[in-house]
Formats: structure tokens, C-alpha cells, sequence
């Protein structure tokens, strides 16, 4: 069983969620693996992944929304404030959410439902260059 590992950058241009979907079922195509599983890290702790619809923007308008509102920024609120206002709250959404996904692969693809999209979140206010490692683990 081959186990393969390829790093994907992410540019993101501050708070929101950034869709890496394409990015990853082309990589997992090209490998030739019939059936396995994906597993995609996150190698930060102030942004996070998701698994989520990707046809209707409103959901994700709704989602960053929530997550302001649920860990809001501000100066007074946490004692953690090394880097600005938005570092503690960045670290709340990220422990609230994930830093890994795990998909099954059939047949050379991901199985993702027909409206599932994979995100990064990046919780920080500024735009900021992150890695994401993709685990492809399976039979060719």
C-alpha cells in the first residue's frame, strides 16, 4: 500500500473560508490510487478545515458570521493577545473546529456528496500563506 504525501500552499487574504477542493481532487486523480484514504492536515493553529457545502455562497457568508459572533475579537476579552486582537479568538475557531479531514477514496476519487466542498478557514485578519499536507494512503 502506497502511502504518498504532497504540500499544498494556500494563499489567503484574510478571514474566511478559501475552497481547496479542485487543488485536492486533482492531486488525488493523478496519484492512480484506486481505494484508499486522504487525509488532509493542517499545519497552523490559528486556521482550520471544513467539509462543507459549496453551492450556495450564503452559507459560507453565515458560517464566518457565526464564528465572529461566537470567539468576537477584541483586546479586553482574552489575556492571550501577543500577536493583535484577532489571536486568541483565531485560536478559539480552530480549537472549536479541525485541522484534519479524513476521506474515503473509490475508484481515483474523493467521496465527497454531490454539495461537499473542502475549506480552509482561516481565522486571522490578515492575509497570510498557509500549508495544507494531503496523506494519500491506498491501492493503485
Amino acid at each position: 500500500m502506497p502511502h504518498l504525501i504532497h504540500h499544498l500552499g494556500v494563499a489567503t487574504r484574510g478571514q474566511g473560508l478559501v475552497e481547496v477542493t479542485r487543488q485536492i481532487v486533482e492531486w488525488v486523480r493523478r496519484q492512480g490510487v484506486a481505494a484508499g484514504l486522504l487525509t488532509v492536515y493542517c499545519r497552523h493553529t490559528s486556521c482550520s478545515l471544513l467539509i462543507q457545502e459549496n453551492a450556495d455562497p450564503d452559507v459560507r457568508t453565515d458560517l464566518e458570521a457565526f464564528f465572529r459572533k461566537l470567539a468576537p475579537e477584541g483586546r479586553d476579552l482574552y489575556v492571550h493577545d501577543t500577536e493583535g486582537p484577532d489571536d486568541m479568538p483565531a485560536h478559539i475557531r480552530t480549537a472549536l473546529t479541525q485541522t484534519h479531514l479524513a476521506i474515503p477514496v473509490e475508484r481515483g476519487a474523493l467521496l465527497l456528496g454531490q454539495w461537499q466542498g473542502i475549506y480552509l478557514f482561516e481565522h486571522r485578519a490578515a492575509p497570510h500563506a498557509r500549508e495544507l499536507v494531503l496523506h494519500l494512503a491506498g491501492d493503485g
